[in-house]
This record gives structure tokens, C-alpha cells and sequence, in this order.
């Protein structure tokens, strides 16, 4: 696929998906690898307007270079928006109470500690969903106590041959002590990619996941 038609494409997408405003989203591509340029209204749409372009077959890579830039209406004070964002995160049970939020100018900065990779992603969604928010920072840090990196590596090798969307064949993990987990190797899809991510990440003592994947049509 040509780098022209792989743009039409995810131009396509990004029109096709009602949750995004492409009117002032412009998309270049090159060996597959696509960036985003332009404006949205909202932190949500920015994440959505990656998830549409990574779908598209043929993307290896997308560069999210979007920048949110709110209407005067949902702009909001940064104390006004710290108490909606901590508001949030206390409803929420996946997100545990040792989780903080500080506020500077429209940017949430997360802080404080969690024992899954999970519940600080969970923590970044509900955050980014608050009107006023222009974007995340994930400084939460994982505490959970780790197993070996034996341990570690046996288990996220048994899950990538149990997930049935994944074909693991072309990937290897390595680990090293603190839970710090490398996976290299080449996947056939974008969706591919993210499953092999999520499994490492779900493994028991993972705080960090180097990702040297390759994605290759």
C-alpha cells in the first residue's frame, strides 16, 4: 500500500468514527508510520483519534501530535478541575485511594502509588474523561512487591500462548530485577501489538515494559 492511499484510509476512519471532529486533523504517512497534526476539543477526542488510526491496516505507528484546545465553555478553573478529577478517581473502585491529583494550567498530573499497571491506566482514563483536562501525566508509581524475573518472564510467555488473538511466535521477552520487562520481535497487526503489551503488563511485578516490537504486514 502506497503512502497515499494508507492516508485516504485512515482519513476515512477518522471521518468514519462519530466521536471524532476530523475537520482540523491533518494525517501524512510514510513506511507505514502515520502522524496526526491539527487541533480537537478534547483530550478524549486526541485518544480516540489514535485508536481510529492504529486500526487501520497497513499502520505501524502512529504519531499523536494532536493538541486539545478547549472551548470557552469547557475551560475551568484548576482547582475546579483538580476537584472533578479527584472527585472521579474516588468513584471509580479500580483506582485506589493512594492515587493523587494535582492540576497546573488545564494539565492533571497523577501521583502517588498503585500495585497494578492497570489501575494507573484505569486512573489515566477517568482523568482524561473530565471536561477542562488537556492532557495526562502518569507519575504513579507501581509498588507492588516483585517476583523474580524468572517468574515473571515463564508467566508472560504462557500468556501469549493462551491469547488466542496474539501469535507469539515471532516475539521473545526478557526481564531483569525491579520487574523491568523487554519484548522484541515482530507482530503482524497494530492490534497485535497492544495484546502483547497488556499481557506483559498484567503479569504479577511489572513495573516497567520496554517495547521493541516491530509491526510487519
Amino acid at each position: 500500500m502506497s503512502s497515499s492511499e494508507l492516508v485516504n484510509d485512515v482519513r476515512d476512519e477518522l471521518y468514519w468514527d462519530p466521536k471524532i471532529d476530523n475537520s482540523a486533523i491533518a494525517v501524512s504517512a510514510g513506511d507505514g508510520r502515520v502522524t496526526l497534526r491539527g487541533t480537537v476539543g478534547s483530550l478524549r477526542e486526541k485518544r480516540e483519534a489514535k485508536n481510529a488510526a492504529a486500526r487501520v491496516l497497513g499502520v505501524v505507528s502512529v504519531d499523536n501530535q494532536l493538541e486539545v484546545r478547549l472551548l470557552n465553555d469547557d475551560r475551568r478553573g484548576d482547582a475546579e478541575l483538580r476537584g472533578d478529577v479527584l472527585q472521579a478517581l474516588m468513584l471509580d473502585s479500580l483506582v485506589p485511594k493512594t492515587v493523587d491529583a494535582k492540576v497546573d494550567d488545564g494539565y492533571v498530573t497523577l501521583t502517588g502509588s498503585a500495585n497494578w499497571q492497570y489501575q494507573r491506566e484505569e486512573a489515566e482514563f477517568v482523568a482524561g474523561n473530565i471536561v477542562g483536562a488537556v492532557d495526562v501525566l502518569d507519575e504513579i508509581e507501581l509498588t507492588a512487591p516483585a517476583p523474580d524475573a524468572g517468574t515473571i518472564e515463564d508467566g508472560i510467555k504462557k500468556a501469549f500462548k493462551r491469547n488466542a488473538k496474539l501469535d507469539a511466535g515471532g516475539l521473545s521477552v526478557s526481564t531483569a530485577s525491579g520487574g523491568d520487562v523487554t519484548i522484541e520481535g515482530t507482530v503482524s497487526s497494530w492490534a497485535e501489538h497492544d495484546e502483547a503489551i497488556a499481557a506483559a503488563w498484567a503479569a504479577p511485578g511489572v513495573t516497567k515494559v520496554h517495547d521493541r516490537m516491530a509491526v510487519a504486514y
